[in-house]
């Protein structure tokens, strides 16, 4: 059994706890939609995020506190924690309109948490079909599945244990209950 430490983390008798939660202020949650294929719209999108667009599913691309994750064949979602310095939405709105794209603002919509430690994968493939393991969910893929009854968008953003969970702000009690829950399973 794992012990607990000031935080609340679980630990395995390691410096290291097992697991921990925590909030990730999302100050950006923006859906991009447009054809990848188009190089008008891929270059505006480069521009105007700092990223080229991800066009293999279920990967991302990062730098600096954002990421562009691939959603669908013709969808990504621009998450940022904290607010780049970028230009404002609607600059960046009309310059993918012109390039034939689209861009919805759905910051207020999205909750997100870190759920990182040794014990991260396991935890959360206890709601979760997906294999989150490292081996099959590598740095940088991102998927959308279930966890527990609730639709969520999961992100490995690097090489450490953890994961990026953003759900529906409707159902953000069900998500953190379900993952408080899970966690305790770890100690």
């Amino acid at each position: 059994m794992a012990d607990r430490d000031a935080t609340g983390a679980a630990h395995d008798g390691n410096a290291e706890p097992t697991i921990t939660l925590g909030e990730v202020a999302l100050a950006l949650a923006w859906n991009v939609r447009g054809d990848a294929t188009e190089p008008r719209f891929a270059e505006a999108a480069n521009r105007m995020f700092g990223l080229a667009l991800p066009l293999r599913p279920n990967t991302s691309a990062r730098s600096d506190g954002a990421a562009l994750l691939w959603t669908g064949p013709t969808s990504w979602l621009f998450i940022a924690s904290p607010a780049p310095a970028r230009p404002a939405f609607d600059d960046i709105r009309r310059a993918l309109n012109a390039a034939g794209a689209a861009l919805f603002d759905l910051s207020s919509s999205y909750v997100a948490w870190e759920v990182a430690g040794p014990a991260a994968a396991r935890v959360l493939n206890r709601g979760c079909p997906l294999d989150l393991s490292h081996e099959a969910f590598r740095p940088g893929d991102c998927a959308q599945s279930l966890l527990g009854h609730v639709t969520a968008l999961f992100h490995r953003p690097n090489e450490s244990t953890t994961f990026i969970v953003i759900v529906a702000r409707s159902y953000a009690r069900d998500a953190w209950e379900f993952l408080r829950v899970a966690a305790t399973t770890e100690g």
